[in-house]
């Protein structure tokens, strides 16, 4: 796929799909709430989901009173369906319309979300930089969760070949710069009725521990 075109691909999935009809589609992100309610106490932490779309986590984040929100996605029509859907919350919001394989933040995150973007990068020089994108944008006490379909999962999504990764392969990736906290395992329910298994792995930036030693 050289010449693929992941910008229009993903412009026109918003431009053509409700969300009940993508695979992804979580009414609720259970899963990615419930790990940042564990790692973030600080309500003025600085937050990024990475890919973030037009998903609901920005939605129950508001609610949930954090305040300092930052969404990116590849697709200009994702983030306006998600800031239509806000009306004047979108206004709390920073919205970024950059492709994670070439994202280099301008400015430190406590907190770095990733749901079913980094499994797109199937290319070894677009991982590299992503992950140099992580370096560059985490606080000293930053914080990482990203979800990847799991070696069990699909081997593609919206018609694109994805990376699977197990607990070892994705820690093994970031564990230079990152320390694992903990993977879980987890089946999404597509809207579909099939199920997804995912693999969440959530990491504190080495940075952490080295400035307590």
């Amino acid at each position: 796929m050289e010449n693929f075109d992941r910008k229009k691909h993903w412009e026109t999935i918003y431009s053509t799909k409700e969300m009940n009809e993508v695979s992804w589609f979580e009414p609720k992100p259970e899963t990615s709430l419930q790990l940042i309610n564990e790692m973030i106490n600080n309500k003025n932490a600085k937050i990024i989901d990475i890919g973030g779309g037009d998903s609901f986590l920005v939605d129950f984040l508001l609610e949930a009173g954090y305040t300092n929100i930052t969404v990116l996605d590849i697709s200009e029509n994702a983030l306006e369906r998600a800031k239509k859907r806000l009306g004047n919350k979108s206004k709390k919001v920073n919205w970024i319309v950059a492709d994670a394989a070439t994202f280099i933040p301008d400015e430190k995150y406590d907190l770095w979300h990733d749901r079913a973007a980094f499994h797109f990068l199937t290319n070894e020089n677009e991982i590299n930089n992503y992950l140099k994108g992580i370096q560059n944008g985490m606080n000293e006490n930053g914080k990482i969760i990203i979800g990847t379909f799991s070696e069990n999962g699909p081997l593609k999504c919206s018609g694109i070949e994805i990376k699977q990764y197990s607990e070892n392969s994705l820690t093994t990736l970031l564990n230079q710069f990152f320390e694992k906290i903990k993977c879980i395992a987890v089946d999404h329910r597509t809207p579909f009725n099939t199920l997804q298994n995912f693999i969440f792995c959530s990491f504190n930036n080495l940075k952490t521990r080295q400035g307590i030693l």
